[in-house]
């Protein structure tokens, strides 16, 4: 039976703008499954974004609930949610967000000081990634050391690193050239399948669409659809 990691029941978000308020989602409900490469596509505006960030812990919904894990998110405290933004969930951003003054190495390691994980062990860790990324002759280097392709590994790495329930990516590839893109996909699709790992994306890349188990669809704050991979 397939364990459910997120669940989030009839979710509504709105933004106050000026005298106008703005619905961003009217009524969500979706069911994330452990191990899933589940994709949110729609077009811009559509809400695919204000629902990774709900899911993400990064925002709170106007009604409605998100549970991660068994947690009913919008009931934790500030510290609470912090926590579970650090242990339980990486990021990928598609502007990447390394720290420039660290090197690779030095940024994907970050999390784990931040959670005082020994020396050892982050060393074991860091050096694992960087290696099943290909990114192990540049971890020395800054980010403006590094190609785009190249620093969206480290974000990657730096995401996995703390083994995380679930990774949010937010339009992974819309930095990147279209070769670049599709291997970037093709490497987080290889570590879903190799390591069981849950990605959930925010997305209108056809490539990404295409390597999803499952495509949800969003339009005017709605899921419109929700489809299976054959």
């Amino acid at each position: 039976m397939s364990e459910v990691v997120v669940r989030v029941e009839n979710v509504t978000k709105e933004y106050a703008m000026g005298h106008t308020v703005v619905k961003a989602l009217r009524g969500v409900s979706l069911e994330i499954q452990r191990g899933e490469f589940l994709c949110i596509a729609g077009p811009s505006g559509s809400g695919k974004t204000t629902l990774l960030n709900l899911i993400g812990c990064l925002d709170k919904p106007t009604s409605g609930r998100v549970v991660l894990e068994g947690r009913d998110t919008s009931k934790l405290s500030a510290k609470e949610l912090a926590w579970v933004r650090r242990q339980r969930l990486g990021f990928v951003f598609q502007t990447f967000n390394l720290v420039p003054v660290l090197t690779a190495y030095e940024n994907v390691e970050l999390p784990l000081l931040l959670l005082g994980v020994g020396t050892v062990e982050r060393r074991r860790r860091v050096h694992e990634l960087l290696e099943a990324l290909g990114i192990r002759d540049f971890a020395h280097h800054r980010p403006d050391e590094m190609s785009g392709g190249q620093q969206q590994r480290v974000s990657i790495a730096r995401a996995l690193v703390t083994k995380p329930a679930l990774v949010l990516a937010d339009e992974p590839t819309a930095n990147l050239d279209s070769e670049t893109g599709k291997a970037i996909i093709e490497l987080m699709h290889d570590l879903n399948k190799k390591r069981d790992t849950t990605f959930v994306f925010s997305t209108h890349d056809p490539k990404v669409m295409e390597r999803a188990s499952r495509v949800v669809q969003i339009r005017d704050g709605l899921i419109s659809s929700s489809e299976t991979a054959m």
